[in-house]
């Protein structure tokens, strides 16, 4: 089984990518922000440690309710640093446990042939001593800006923001060791894909 991780910048066309790779057989993908909702449910460490850490702030659905309020929590963690670190040092570690875990029993299981994790912070996590190897999905600034004005309704501004918070591309080089271009068409990004898959598995995943 090859463990994989793919990252690249905001608006990369990271999700087309992870949907064509869903679908070939005997492959398992993993979004490390779904691991991470699934880990802050009520009854879990991760919530318990946050209701600590953040008791008094408003961030729950309302005032008397148990499911955190994605928002309003966001608005919190992001007013400041102090915050925003405090929370990623609750959640991050334990998604790096439950991916570990995951990725374990996979190859004890021994019915995968292909286990995909993606997650924004694959880099700066240090998901390479987890992964076989790292992916970088590769799109232009210029063609990511418009995807996200078009896509998600952002301002210009806010999308150069976003841009200018995330790791710079010769960051996502330097750690990955397959770079897939995804400036033209989702067909000619698979296509890479499957040629890297045959080097990996020598075998076709059509």
């Amino acid at each position: 089984m090859k463990f994989i991780g793919i990252t690249g910048g905001v608006g990369a066309g990271k999700s087309e990518i992870l949907s064509y790779l869903a679908k070939k057989p005997d492959t398992k993908v993993m979004l490390a922000d779904e691991i991470a909702h699934e880990l802050m449910e009520p009854g879990t460490e991760c919530y318990d440690a946050i209701c600590e850490r953040f008791a008094g702030e408003d961030i729950f659905v309302e005032k008397a309710g148990t499911q955190f309020d994605r928002g309003k929590l966001a608005r919190v963690i992001f007013a400041e640093e102090e915050k925003r670190d405090a929370m990623n040092g609750i959640v991050h570690p334990a998604v790096k446990k439950y991916v570990l875990k995951a990725a374990e029993n996979a190859r004890q299981d021994g019915k995968l042939t292909l286990l995909v994790l993606e997650a924004a912070l694959l880099i700066e996590e240090h998901y390479d001593e987890i992964c076989d190897e790292l992916w970088y999905i590769y799109t232009r600034e210029p063609v990511r800006e418009e995807r996200l004005m078009a896509s998600r309704g952002y301002s210009r501004e806010k999308v150069r923001q976003i841009f200018a918070s995330q790791l710079p591309e010769e960051e996502y080089r330097r750690h990955c060791s397959v770079v897939i271009d995804n400036n033209g068409t989702v067909e000619d990004a698979c296509r890479q894909i499957d040629e890297e898959l045959y080097k990996k598995t020598g075998r076709a995943t059509k």
